[in-house]
Order: structure tokens, then C-alpha cells, then sequence
């Protein structure tokens, strides 16, 4: 018995560090995991803090109020005019880009052929520049006197009045984020098997039945993708609304941005930001949770 109480006493250590041990595809992902940690968790929970912490201060983790969320939600407050146009110009944006996009990505996918590359680096290539200088190039060709209006009134016409309205406000975050709709639906669109489609084809399928009952379904995965991507960069878009839009409209990054900067009130920013960042959420998780994931994939 003394023998069996030891040998139990002297493995117990050993099944303790087995129990605490690693397994090798952890350890892999142990850096990704950290760097996710120190990158994502890490600032989002510093804003969660002050955004209960006492308005116009510092007091991070020394306090908590709901006065920020108290003023935000005062019928006084006209705050929520930016979140509706914040959210209005991500959905427009990616509705517009779901219709532009889509024949672009099927091109590249099945009928550009060798000039797929150069095509898509023509749509890449606008991102090694900055997205102000990209915006104040389009300000340029529609401003009074520019490049549109000029060219107009060579010919006996006049430019349209665009500039600084909700309308160049939606076309410069089309322009924007067009490469993050296209990529991801391309990639789905390549996932379709060319011999299903051509066997749909032999079989007599109509171009609009196959693309209804088999492309769709199948780059589904990418196409929603792109949209939710497009759809989070949207909401969070600022400078489309300063250089095209001219403050016309006043979008909550805006809010946040002024709250951080000139008012130097952080909790109350913190506040806007954690709001925005539910509310986004929350989306997201809706949108998803109505779609069949099993059946899009395939799976039964």
C-alpha cells in the first residue's frame, strides 16, 4: 500500500504538467493568438474603460459613470442623425458595389483570360496611393472650374453641381472600397467548378438558371465576404464625407474623431466608438445568423 501511495504521489506532478502542456498546433498559434491579444483585445478594452469613465477626463479604471451614454442618448442630442448616415452610406455602398462589382469579378474569373493579372493590377494599383490624395484628385475634376466643368464648357455646356453633396459622398466610398468587394466575390467565383457549369449547360440550363442555381450558391461564401467587409470599412469611413462631402453631412467617425481631438473629451469618443462598434456588430451577427451557411457551403 505504501509503495502503490507513492507511486500515485509521484505522478500526480507529472499528470499535472501533461494536463498543462501544449499541444503542438497551440504552440503554433500561440504568436497569432498574442499578437491578436496585444493588437485588438488589448485597445478595444481601453476604450470600453474610458468610455465609463467621468467625461472630460483621464480617469481610466479609477471610475464609472454612464454619463457618456446618458448624453448620447438625450432626445437633445442630434447624434444619432450620424450614426443613420454612417449606416445608410454602408449599405448603399455596398449594394452599389455589389452590382459593379459582380461582372468585374466574373470576368476576371472566367473571361478575361491571360489579362486577368493586368487587370486586377489596375484596380490594385490605386491603393499605393494615399485615399486623400485619390479623393482630392476626384474634388479637382468635379469642382466649378475643374476638369468636368471645364471640359463642358468648351463645348457650349456646364457641369453638374456633385461636389459636396451625399451623392459624391456615396461615389468616392464606391471608388474606395471597390477592391475590397471585387477580390473576395472573384475568389468565389473562381471556387465554381467550370465542368458543373458547362455539364448545367449540356443538360440545357438557361445562362440565368445556372447562375441562379449553381454560380451564386457556390460564391456565395466570397460574395458575403466582400459585403461584409465593404460594409465594416464603410461604416467607418471619414474622409469620403470631409473632401467630397465638405462636412455636409456629418458621419459618427466624424463625432468620434472631434471628441478625441478638439472637445479632448476621450470617454465621451470612447462612448461613440464602443456604440458604433456594437451596433456594427450586432449587424453583422444578424445578417449572418439569417443565412444558411450548410446549405450555401454544400453541407447536409
Amino acid at each position: 500500500m505504501a509503495d502503490a501511495s507513492r507511486l500515485a504521489v509521484g505522478a500526480s506532478p507529472a499528470r499535472t504538467r501533461a494536463a498543462f502542456r501544449l499541444s503542438r498546433g497551440a504552440l503554433c498559434s500561440l504568436p497569432v493568438g498574442l499578437t491578436l491579444l496585444l493588437g485588438f483585445v488589448a485597445p478595444l478594452a481601453t476604450v470600453a474603460a474610458y468610455a465609463f469613465a467621468t467625461p472630460k477626463s483621464f480617469d481610466v479604471f479609477r471610475s464609472f459613470t454612464l454619463t457618456n451614454f446618458a448624453s448620447i442618448f438625450d432626445p437633445a442630442n442630434t447624434v444619432w442623425q450620424s450614426f443613420v448616415w454612417s449606416l445608410g452610406l454602408a449599405v448603399l455602398t455596398v449594394v452599389a458595389l455589389a452590382v459593379v462589382a459582380y461582372p468585374i469579378a466574373w470576368g476576371l474569373a472566367r473571361s478575361f483570360g491571360r489579362w486577368s493579372g493586368f487587370i486586377s493590377v489596375l484596380f490594385v494599383f490605386p491603393l499605393f496611393v494615399s485615399e486623400n490624395v485619390r479623393l482630392y484628385g476626384w474634388t479637382l475634376f468635379f469642382l466649378k472650374n475643374g476638369v468636368l466643368d471645364g471640359t463642358l464648357k468648351l463645348v457650349g455646356g456646364a457641369g453638374p453641381e456633385v461636389l459636396y453633396t451625399p451623392g459624391a459622398i456615396l461615389f468616392g466610398m464606391v471608388y474606395v472600397y471597390l477592391p475590397f468587394m471585387l477580390f473576395p466575390m472573384t475568389l468565389g467565383l473562381a471556387m465554381v467548378p467550370k465542368d458543373l457549369v458547362e455539364a448545367a449547360r449540356d443538360l440545357g440550363a438557361s445562362r440565368l438558371l445556372i447562375w441562379r442555381e449553381i454560380e451564386l450558391p457556390l460564391a456565395t461564401p466570397g460574395v458575403l465576404i466582400g459585403m461584409l467587409l465593404t460594409f465594416v470599412l464603410a461604416v467607418g469611413a471619414v474622409a469620403e464625407s470631409k473632401v467630397l462631402g465638405g462636412q455636409s453631412v456629418i458621419v459618427i467617425t466624424h463625432d468620434i474623431e472631434i471628441a478625441f481631438t478638439y472637445a479632448q473629451n476621450w470617454p465621451l469618443g470612447s462612448a461613440l466608438a464602443l456604440l458604433l462598434t456594437v451596433i456594427v456588430g450586432a449587424l453583422s451577427l444578424a445578417a449572418l445568423a439569417k443565412l444558411d451557411l450548410d446549405r450555401i457551403l454544400g453541407r447536409r
